[in-house]
């Protein structure tokens, strides 16, 4: 194993001082921008939910729909006999 799946692989990344570190570094490098790039993730996860959640709804209502519909035609066939 090499680089960063060898750190995964002896749990080095799951120390508290290695996160630490991590965090500091990431603050270091971003700085002020860090606040706002967190913005933007945030509004890009909610976005991606709406749409995920407009997609379920469309196919909730087209099974609900051919869901309803033999059954209405079963009922009409049987009026007419």
């Amino acid at each position: 194993m090499t680089g960063l799946s060898s750190l995964f692989a002896y749990g080095i990344l799951a120390q508290p001082i290695t996160l630490g570190l991590l965090l500091l570094l990431a603050l270091i490098l971003f700085g002020n921008r860090l606040p706002s790039m967190m913005r933007s993730l945030g509004r890009s996860v909610v976005e991606f939910k709406k749409g995920v959640a407009g997609i379920e709804d469309e196919i909730n209502d087209a099974t609900n729909k051919t869901e309803t519909k033999p059954s209405s035609d079963t009922s009409s066939n049987s009026s007419e006999v």
